[in-house]
């Protein structure tokens, strides 16, 4: 039940009806086969991906050369996936659980579940992930609180989950759903985090302390924006209902930002994460609110 009133909260009302990608452009369509939703997609080694059903926590593995998928890991009931990210040197995936207040490990070889963590037990949304040298960090959409998952030296997740309190812009929660992208920069010293209510982007540097405070990089409103992804100073933010990303150019002290570009494709169906591959973004469309969406997919576009 608790899935459902969730499904009713993040798919809004219909907006057009669903028809076949089209097959306009340079674009490359990799269909999710036997996807219920979509929500998340991470770059594995090479040129492999992963990407998850929103609502049934499903695994799918695809590969951005052959423009294949299938299903990965098949996963008990209760489950979620929305943001995720892997540690390629690990072999892990991390994965965010939204509505279930939980963050879950799988081995990418075994495919086997490495670990299951409760960040909270309060009405949470834990929306996406970011891989640092010693973790995972993790956003909650409905709280300005960020948790640390911590792995040693020999790759293996630990047991206790550290709670960041945030300060700052990035804290506010004036809407249902509010911090959601993120990314490290900075070899993990900084985070850079999308706040869709603000439409607006933050950085925080974790320390060692409970709490840290957040702060603006400014530029243009970012209506919409959902997943980020960060390659030096540039920063592709996804911007789900208005079906495009914005490439924006990050100055050197991650003070301000300019858009340069903005990607849209006649594939982009409400996209809302993206990897990148070389000069290539995955870019998984999530469908939200368009009526009779029975396939999902993952659309390769350029980047630059």
């Amino acid at each position: 039940m608790g899935l459902v009133a969730l499904a009713a909260l993040i798919v809004p009302a219909p907006m057009a009806s669903a028809g076949p990608p089209s097959t306009k452009g340079d674009d490359k369509v990799i269909e999710l086969p036997g996807a219920s939703s979509a929500e998340g997609i991470a770059a594995g080694k090479g040129t492999t991906f992963f990407a998850g059903d929103l609502l049934r926590g499903d695994i799918f593995r695809g590969d951005v050369r052959r423009g294949t998928a299938r299903l990965f890991i098949d996963l008990p009931d209760g489950r979620m996936a929305v943001g995720m990210k892997v540690d390629v040197e690990n072999d892990l995936l991390f994965v965010a659980g939204g509505a279930t207040g939980q963050a879950y490990v799988y081995d990418t070889d075994t495919r086997k579940t490495v670990a299951t963590y409760q960040l909270t037990k309060e009405p949470a949304f834990i929306n996406d992930v970011a891989v640092t040298d010693d973790g995972a960090w993790f956003t909650n959409s409905r709280k300005g609180e960020l948790y640390f998952v911590p792995v040693d030296r020999h790759g293996k997740p630990g047991e206790d989950v550290r709670t960041l309190t945030l300060t700052g812009p990035a804290a506010e929660t004036p809407a249902d759903f509010n911090l959601n992208g993120i990314a490290a920069v900075r070899g993990g010293r900084t985070l850079i985090l999308a706040h869709s209510a603000n439409q607006a982007l933050y950085t925080v540097e974790p320390g060692s302390e409970p709490t840290a405070d957040s702060a603006e990089i400014t530029g243009t409103s970012l209506p919409n924006v959902d997943g980020i992804v960060v390659r030096g100073n540039t920063l592709w933010a996804v911007q789900n209902m208005l079906n495009q990303v914005s490439r924006v150019r990050l100055d050197s002290r991650l003070e301000s930002f300019e858009v340069r570009d903005v990607i849209t494709s006649p594939d982009f169906q409400v996209p809302t994460t993206a990897a990148l591959f070389g000069d290539t973004l995955a870019v998984v469309n999530a469908k939200f609110g368009i009526a009779g969406a029975s396939t999902y997919e993952v659309v390769l576009a350029d980047a630059r």
